[in-house]
């Protein structure tokens, strides 16, 4: 007696219908991961490109306010410089002439780049 061999060709052909099925499913599930692993490292480069905006807004702010310290200065150096031609004309003293011997009635030039330089290479003792 001879065995049938149809049911067993039956088994394979589902077995082959389910591995099929198996494998779209896990390509379905590759491209997925795909997909979601490149929107991963799109959100970090998005993420870094903002943190860089925040840190140059932080910057730009900063600047803001220094610009704003210096503008209220202004008036100060107005008025001082008011004081100061006042006080040489109460004293008489001609524009073109300036006095040695009166003190404060001089304006220096501070030398910036030196302090800068300075600042920037602080003493080795310290």
């Amino acid at each position: 007696m001879r065995h049938s061999v149809a049911p067993n060709r039956m088994s394979q052909t589902a077995s082959q219908v389910t591995n099929a099925i198996a494998m779209n499913r896990l390509l379905e599930k590759k491209k997925e991961y795909d997909a979601v692993a490149a929107l991963e490292r799109v959100t970090g480069l998005f993420l870094s490109r903002i943190e860089g905006l925040a840190d140059d807004c932080e910057v730009m702010a900063d600047a803001g306010q220094v610009h704003g310290q210096v503008l209220e200065q202004w008036q100060n150096m107005f008025r001082i410089l008011d004081l100061f031609l006042a006080s040489r004309q109460q004293h008489g003293v001609d524009d073109s002439v300036v006095s040695d011997s009166a003190p404060g009635e001089r304006l220096v030039r501070v030398p910036l780049d030196e302090l800068q330089v300075d600042a920037t290479n602080p003493p080795r003792g310290a």
